[in-house]
């Protein structure tokens, strides 16, 4: 583990500006603060907000907010101890861990041989682009490329031929050729001094039977490479080409059509999404990702300028491909494959989505096509477009699939299971509203299809309909409603206080300001004791706030309100902030008077007695209130 004073080196050293600005161009200095587009939500003027003396963003829109590690996690994917190491390379920080020798030790040699392993894979993709432009037999894997309309400018043989979109989707994607001979990757590995214990590792190589020596997994093959959300090379998915003149089993026995890694300690296939490396800077222009079957979809689309595309690796879409896709957007459109395994695709990959909050809707291609055929068509950039466009909603889609045409010539059985089908998706979809109008679609789709004709049929989809809604409806409660409360008198001057805290720290060092300390309650309490364990004093007096100590200790309630004025002050001189804070203090007291007032009276009129010794006493009580609170009558 990385030991809390590396963590907060690199917090305090890194420049946040320039870590973000390298991935939000439009970031621009005003006033205290830098203000661009945020990166994370589609908008079109900036609310992302970035604060240098304390290192923290915050954006208005989207409410996402934290450090410059928070931000490359959020905007690259890293995982904590990536982005700290990353941060502290950069800016010369050296990494110090928390383990015992014994675990240090294991520690290393554990990260030393995924170094070993990403490096190997470098090789190997390095290896088959290079086979794909010099191999004798790499012809065969040229004219399966020029099929599908990517030919490679170099391929034309003129050395003057312009780089092309299509170079660049080939360079991006390593496309390259696995040579057909039994040991070309082994061979290449050996010459370059790297262990045949590695390829084995990673899939690329296979022990022989005899024991001597190990031959390439793949051959004769056109090579995808698998990048990670970091750009490293973490696994390989070879398509089959057309067989050798000399290769009578491979025209008898047809292999697979695609061989694809096996996992290894770098590569899971089910938390990896083929393309989201190259498709970052896409998603994050479009805000919508376009989620495809096969890795030729992604290729060929990438290389006609569509570039937010991503597909699952050959599995059906995981929870961890959501929560990983969710890191760069939450909208997605469905483009699988119009046949019976993509609608079945389609229907599994909806709990994943939901459960990350990724807002779904499904493109059909119609015609039995892929992405793929229907960009290579005519206009097919065009239509394609238009088919994301005008893509449904997926609770409609699933619907329009469980009640179409089959729906009325199927059997009581039949019938029956997708039913059940529809009952489920509507119990669980987890806005009312939405689940309102999906009923009011499915009578819509009943009615198209004749069932109200068929009574025994419309009756048995109305009452899986109504029991499916009822049952989600039952004890269910707005949350808005759950969470409304009303606002106590003098809660926003004491949230005033605290934020002028917030926007200068040293405050809480003022005696004026100490004074006010005891009219403070709730949130704000715990707030201030925060603020003070988190103020630093440098070598020559200066005050510092130490923001993740701020962060870490402040009550959960008021943590996203601190996120916003840390990085967004509202006061821009210390004066200015002290005078606030003493004026909202000031109506506090008077609020706090009141209060007390209104309560002597109470218990004046329930003690009862004479109206002038009553007088009297509240008089009395009346003053001592205003000398205890320092209001002059």
């Amino acid at each position: 583990m990385i030991s809390a004073e590396t963590v907060r080196q690199v917090r305090e050293r890194s420049d946040i500006v320039a870590v973000v600005k390298a991935v939000v161009p439009s970031l621009t200095k005003k006033g205290r603060r830098f203000i661009g587009l945020c990166p994370f939500h589609q908008e079109k003027t900036g609310s992302f907000n970035v604060n240098a003396e304390r290192g923290q963003f915050y954006c208005f829109g989207c409410k996402l907010s934290g450090s410059v590690i928070d931000f490359l996690m959020r905007a690259e994917g890293y995982a904590f101890p990536d982005a700290v190491r990353l941060l502290a390379e950069q800016y010369g920080i050296a990494v110090e861990e928390d383990h015992e020798p014994r675990d240090r030790a294991e520690h290393d040699r554990e990260r030393r041989f995924r170094d070993e392993l990403s490096a190997a894979n470098a090789v190997a993709a390095a290896f088959f682009v290079q086979q794909l432009r010099d191999h004798s037999h790499s012809g065969y894997a040229l004219r399966e490329l020029q099929k599908r309309g990517l030919n490679p400018a170099w391929a034309s043989g003129s050395a003057a031929t312009p780089v092309t979109a299509v170079d660049a989707a080939l360079d991006a994607f390593h496309l390259g050729y696995a040579p057909s001979e039994w040991d070309g990757l082994a061979t290449h590995f050996q010459r370059n001094r790297i262990s045949p214990t590695l390829g084995e590792a990673l899939g690329l190589l296979v022990p022989r039977k005899d024991g001597s020596g190990h031959y390439d997994r793949f051959r004769h093959r056109l090579m995808f490479a698998v990048l990670d959300r970091h750009g490293k090379v973490v696994a390989f998915s070879g398509r089959q080409l057309e067989a050798l003149p000399d290769d009578e089993r491979a025209r008898n026995e047809p292999p697979p059509k695609y061989i694809n890694s096996p996992e290894s300690v770098i590569y899971v296939k089910g938390e990896t999404l083929f393309g989201l490396f190259q498709a970052k800077n896409g998603l994050r222009r479009e805000g919508t990702a376009i989620l495809v079957e096969g890795n030729f979809d992604v290729v060929s689309l990438h290389a006609r300028g569509i570039a937010n595309v991503v597909a699952p690796l050959g599995t059906a879409f995981t929870f961890e491909q959501a929560k990983l896709l969710r890191q760069y957007t939450q909208q997605c459109v469905l483009m699988f494959d119009d046949d019976a395994a993509g609608k079945k695709a389609v229907r599994a990959s909806r709990d994943p989505l939901q459960r990350e909050e990724i807002s779904a809707r499904v493109a059909v291609l119609g015609g039995g096509k892929d992405p793929d055929d229907m960009v290579r068509s005519e206009n097919g950039i065009e239509r394609l477009r238009n088919c994301v466009q005008n893509a449904k909603g997926m609770l409609e889609y699933l619907l329009e699939q469980a009640l179409d045409q089959g729906f009325v010539a199927a059997d009581a059985m039949e019938r029956g299971r997708r039913l059940d089908f529809v009952s489920n998706i509507l119990a669980g979809e987890r806005n009312s509203v939405v689940r309102s109008l999906a009923k009011s679609y499915a009578d819509e789709l009943a009615g198209r299809l004749d069932l109200v004709r068929s009574p025994e049929a419309f009756r048995a989809l109305e009452q899986h309909v109504r029991k499916a809604l009822d049952a989600e409806g039952r004890g269910s409660a707005n949350p808005n409603m759950l969470r409304a409360r009303h606002r106590e008198p003098g809660a926003a001057e004491r949230l005033a206080m605290v934020g002028a805290l917030f926007d200068y720290p040293e405050l809480v060092l003022d005696p004026d300001v100490l004074d006010q300390f005891e009219l403070l309650e709730g949130p704000a309490v715990p707030a201030v004791a925060a603020l003070r364990r988190a103020l630093r004093t440098g070598p020559s007096g200066e005050k510092s706030l130490d923001v993740s100590v701020l962060l870490a200790h402040l009550p959960a309630a008021i943590h996203a309100f601190a996120a916003e004025r840390l990085t967004v002050p509202q006061h821009d001189a210390l004066d200015q902030a002290k005078r606030h804070f003493m004026e909202n203090a000031n109506k506090l007291r008077k609020l706090v008077l009141a209060r007390e007032t209104s309560e002597i009276a109470r218990k004046q009129a329930s003690l009862g007695g004479g109206q002038e010794d009553s007088q009297s006493m509240a008089e009395e009580a009346l003053r001592h209130a205003r000398r205890r609170h320092g209001i002059s009558s």
